[in-house]
């Protein structure tokens, strides 16, 4: 049995609400990902969102608005997904197809302990498990 704990990269790293989103651009530089678990107030806290590096541009940049003034908090909206360490890869697949999302947090014990990214995906699937995954997160309908 594959888990997310088995796909999943490690090191996930939070930015908290209040931080502006041209500190998160240097977090995401830093660590090399392409997305942070909004923090309600600070490290391994409530989660509230996630943002990427494709919302600062488009909601941020592409708006006009200032990265220096606009914060991880002014972006997270709805309710954030996550799964369980132990959540069999199936559950992560469901997850993430039904919300149409490409990162999903993984939570061990009410602590993130990584996030499964498309790559993560890509590199412990079969085609055949990746070709369905695609079809359901990229399909306009």
């Amino acid at each position: 049995m594959t888990t997310a704990k088995d796909i999943m990269h490690t090191g996930a790293t939070w930015i908290p609400a209040h931080e502006t989103l041209d500190r998160a651009a240097q977090l995401m530089r830093d660590h090399n990902v392409g997305a942070l678990p909004i923090s309600e107030n600070g490290e391994q806290d409530r989660m509230v969102g996630i943002l990427t590096d494709r919302d600062i541009v488009v909601a941020c940049v592409a708006m006009g608005r200032d990265p220096s003034k606009t914060t991880a908090g002014d972006l997270a909206q709805g309710t954030p997904r996550w799964i369980d360490a132990e959540a069999e890869v199936e559950a992560v697949l469901e997850e993430m197809q039904t919300h149409r999302i490409r990162r999903l947090p993984v939570v061990e014990n009410k602590m993130l302990v990584g996030m499964i990214s498309e790559a993560d995906l890509a590199q412990h699937l079969s085609d055949d498990q990746i070709a369905g995954w695609a079809e359901k997160v990229y399909s306009r309908n």
